[in-house]
């Protein structure tokens, strides 16, 4: 039972929660987000950015890793009017394994995995309205929004606390398909190149390579080719940077097919015209220990029909 003080200082919507053993190890956003529900994204952030949460008294970050006895101050929080936000609607998605600390699913490309930018739900909402049973249903990991394949959703908080450390240490073997354009050469590549987040004029999040941003490896190997204009190629990731296996793609002159932001508008606009309106990265496999028997897990997401399809057709064409 979560512990929950209230300073005679401060106003009665200002709530100091001390952090139990079953949240230690969570991230400070995930933490406020499971406790303010219905407050939207920015607000909270905004809070944490102002200084206005504090932890055990002082200033906070978004990534702040909580202890047991913490005492984390909420301010008082904007909610949204009730009236004006529509219930999330429940939705089940293919189930790849599961039992009482795991989840894993097959996420289909085109929906997110949360909320957010504008994006009012998104898988892990929709599961969480689906089984409204569950004390716990918390992402392991994300996949972008046009990426397919296999997600890992935590049905405990000792599990979810071992994910985590696991995906921060790049502990287990992730591996993608993605279809790119043009002759890829090399039977097998790595790509050990810096990766940095920027914004665009827009505000739009991009990544870039550039000597200034964070390590980032990833390994390709050619699946097969198409007649020169396309190829399939694996890549296993061995770090776990955002846009990653996108940017280290297209910085090799080999941007994904469909890929509206590292890609080319002219491949994408043949594509669409062929029926294939979504971007070729799909998350294909995953070997990782069990986040708390330790046994091994080889988690299998088939590929989809649309990419399959693709793949028919290309292989008609490149004979």
């Amino acid at each position: 039972m979560r512990k929950i003080v209230v300073s005679p200082d401060d106003r009665p919507s200002v709530r100091q929660v001390v952090v139990d053993a079953e949240s230690a190890g969570q991230r400070l956003d995930n933490f406020l987000l499971r406790l303010t529900k219905g407050v939207p994204k920015s607000h909270l952030y905004k809070a944490i950015r102002d200084g206005q949460v504090r932890v055990n008294k002082g200033r906070c970050r978004a990534e702040t890793r909580l202890e047991p006895g913490d005492c984390v101050r909420i301010p008082p929080l904007r909610m949204p009017d009730p009236a004006a936000r529509p219930p999330v609607p429940a939705a089940t998605f293919p189930v790849l394994y599961e039992d009482a600390h795991l989840l894993v699913l097959d996420k289909p490309a085109g929906v997110a995995v949360h909320g957010g930018s504008g994006i009012s739900f998104g898988v892990i909402e929709q599961l969480r309205s689906a089984r409204p049973e569950e004390r716990l249903l918390e992402l392991a990991h994300r996949l972008d929004r046009e990426t397919s394949g296999v997600l890992m959703v935590a049905r405990s908080r000792k599990a979810l606390v071992a994910l985590h450390d696991m995906m921060r240490r790049s502990e287990g073997r992730k591996q993608y398909l993605a279809l790119v354009v043009g002759d890829w050469v090399n039977d097998r590549q790595h790509i050990r190149l810096p990766l940095l987040k920027y914004l665009t004029p827009d505000g739009e999040r991009r990544v870039r390579v550039d000597p200034l941003g964070k390590p980032a490896h990833t390994i390709v190997t050619l699946r097969h080719r198409y007649g020169g204009a396309y190829s399939l190629v694996g890549a296993e990731l061995r770090t776990g940077r955002t846009h990653q296996i996108r940017v280290h793609l297209a910085s090799q002159g080999h941007p994904i097919a469909g890929d509206e932001k590292y890609g080319r508008d002219e491949i994408r606009a043949d594509l669409f015209a062929q029926g294939f309106r979504r971007m070729f990265l799909h998350a294909h496999r995953l070997e990782i220990p069990h986040p708390v028997t330790g046994d091994p897990l080889v988690l299998e997401s088939p590929l989809p029909a649309a990419c399959q399809e693709l793949l028919d057709r290309l292989e008609q064409r490149s004979r």
